[in-house]
């Protein structure tokens, strides 16, 4: 499934998520990743040392979603910036000059 605006693909389906019981605000992208996570919390008590690999490459996936969503912001921000503030017009000064300059 492709999600608009995303690089990334849906790997997991609404069905292996409800199986999964993933809440609603994590099913995103990186769901895939998020299910055996969740898998290997439980079967190892939710011990901290445990089941970091599976941590990592899910906090990695959602942080280069952050990175990506951060990214078209600043391009959406730059392109109203142009629109708002065209290169031919003259903006007008913040400080006046004074009739002696």
């Amino acid at each position: 499934m492709e999600v608009e605006g995303s690089s990334k693909k849906m790997i997991a389906t609404q069905e292996e998520m409800v199986a999964a019981k993933v809440p609603l605000a994590y099913r995103d992208q990186c769901a895939h990743l998020l299910i055996p996570l969740n898998k290997c919390r439980q079967s190892e008590f939710y011990l901290p040392w445990k089941c970091e690999n599976e941590r990592h490459s899910y906090e990695k996936c959602e942080y280069e979603l952050i990175m990506e969503r951060m990214l078209q912001m600043k391009k959406i921000r730059e392109e109203q910036a142009l629109l708002k503030h065209p290169q031919g017009a003259a903006a007008v000064p913040l400080i006046p000059k004074t009739a002696n300059a």
